[in-house]
């Protein structure tokens, strides 16, 4: 591996379970693991904890990517207009400009972690987590 740069302007990120910038949304919380200076705005790489029975962020659609990957439990997912259930180890890639949205309809807590591509979304966290805290999320299967 001689061939490959010194990068001097990045620092690794090494983060232990539950580890990162936490932002708690009642029974929502992300806490992003890089993003910004750390992955030179390229990406972001946040994990979505919802609790049982709880909507998400409710559908929207950005430019950039997102890329989900259960950790846990059953996530719905909406990419378009169609719902999916993705179970522990399910992979969904939701291109830019499509209609998407995720929740919790089980009985257990679930998790995903995802990417966006390109980063630059942790700054809009604050204005969402203060959202949020003015409209908490309700029951998935209401």
């Amino acid at each position: 591996m001689d061939n490959v740069p010194d990068s001097p302007n990045r620092t690794p990120v090494i983060l232990g379970p539950g580890e990162g910038r936490s932002y708690r949304m009642g029974r929502i919380s992300a806490v992003f693991k890089a993003d910004g200076s750390e992955t030179r705005s390229g990406y972001s790489i946040s994990e979505w904890w919802l609790e049982p029975n709880t909507k998400g962020p409710g559908p929207h659609a950005h430019p950039e990517d997102d890329v989900f990957y259960v950790l846990e439990g059953t996530m719905s997912v909406l990419v378009g207009s169609e719902w999916t259930h993705a179970a522990r180890g399910s992979f969904v890639l939701v291109p830019g400009g499509v209609t998407h949205d995720f929740e919790n309809r089980g009985s257990e807590r679930a998790g995903i972690l995802n990417v966006s591509i390109p980063g630059g979304f942790e700054p809009h966290m604050p204005a969402i987590a203060e959202w949020f805290a003015r409209h908490p999320p309700g029951d998935a299967n209401a």
